[in-house]
């Protein structure tokens, strides 16, 4: 089976948490979760790096900290996976969705005014797919608005907005190392701020706000979603090789788009953007030809993954409105495998099956 998308992990890794079982260092507060935040900082060009469990906890402390609470409105593009809307509903806010660009997936800057209103007190764009939003626009109607921005790059390490790294474009960024991102600790996120006091708060509410003066004593609430110790030493060899692992991704895509580009669509590289290409995306003429595609590959062992379904569509959020791009989008696409460890003879079998398939349907 050629794989959607797996983990790249060599013997650094393994060298990294063997040192950290060696040293016996399990714990939040061992030495290897300071030195992947130093690094991550240190990498995006930004003064605080704090780990988290995860991309989705990353994204609720960042809301929760900076203010938003019951009765609050977000504005979220509606094509996303569902941690980003959840998060908002986790701090008892609602998610307000936004419709998509169309070459790129991303959240539509120029809808985002119309859905303002006097209840909104934050953007939380999307890089998705490791491209990044349009962030000028984006940070101009914040400004407009005194909103603030957290930025949802859990898809995107590395990627860049007019040479500068995604994540660091608003008042927070949050990451994910899920396994299938393009570096993983397995579960686990990073939220980066230069903000002194933001970070401050956030680093309290990741570990039940213990009071620094009187033991066992708390005065605010807060939850558990430290990191291990052993997560990030995966994090942190896994960072060393975030060049490594970006050029592999782009180079996936390239070799993807040469080939097929006569058969299918692809998302677009925007000239402001430097995108990491976590997931190469096709879109198919219609729904129908997606999925028969999605079986076909199926059957010769290539897994695929179709593109997010629109959260004013899923079960959770329904609603009547309409976002024609994000549904769109959601009906005509598909990732094909994208790991960076992919062979040149693994990517020339998807394309040979995806242009047998599109050729003698057509």
């Amino acid at each position: 089976m050629i794989r959607v998308c797996e983990p790249s992990l060599t013997d650094l890794e393994k060298k990294y948490v063997n040192e950290a079982l060696d040293n016996n260092w399990l714990s939040s507060i061992a030495p290897p979760v300071q030195l992947f935040e130093d690094a991550f900082a240190r990498r995006l060009g930004i003064k605080h790096a704090i780990a988290v469990n995860s991309g989705g906890s990353a994204l609720f402390l960042a809301l929760w900290t900076l203010g938003i609470r019951q009765g609050d409105e977000v504005i979220v593009p509606t094509f996303t996976m569902i941690a980003t809307a959840g998060a908002v509903t986790q701090c008892g806010a609602t998610p307000v969705f936004v419709d998509s660009e169309p070459e790129t997936g991303n959240i539509d800057a120029t809808k985002i005014e119309e859905r303002i209103t006097p209840r909104t007190k934050a953007i939380a764009p999307v890089h998705i797919y490791g491209h990044p939003c349009d962030m000028d626009p984006i940070r101009q109607v914040a400004r407009d608005y005194a909103l603030v921005i957290v930025e949802d790059a859990a898809e995107s390490h590395g990627a860049l907005y007019k040479g500068h790294p995604v994540g660091t474009l608003g008042d927070a960024g949050c990451f994910s190392f899920y396994a299938n991102k393009i570096i993983t600790t397995g579960e686990g996120g990073m939220i980066v701020t230069n903000d002194d006091k933001l970070a401050f708060h956030i680093r309290h509410c990741r570990a039940y706000d213990f009071d620094e003066t009187k033991h066992f004593w708390h005065k605010r609430l807060a939850w558990n979603f430290r990191m291990s110790s052993l997560e990030a030493a995966l994090g942190r060899a896994q960072l060393e090789r975030l060049d490594e692992l970006i050029a592999a991704r782009r180079n996936n895509a390239a070799f993807y788009r040469e080939r097929l580009g006569d058969l299918v669509e692809f998302l677009q590289e925007q000239p402001y953007a430097r995108s990491v290409s976590w997931m190469c995306g096709i879109l198919g003429r219609d729904v129908t030809e997606r999925d028969g595609l999605v079986e076909f590959l199926a059957e010769h062992e290539i897994e695929t993954r179709t593109f997010f379904l629109p959260m004013h569509r899923q079960p959770v959020y329904k609603s009547g409105e309409r976002f024609r791009v994000a549904e769109d989008l959601g009906q005509r696409g598909l990732y094909l495998p994208s790991s960076s460890h992919l062979t040149i003879e693994e990517k020339e079998t998807v394309i040979h099956f995806v242009r047998e398939y599109l050729t003698k349907r057509r």
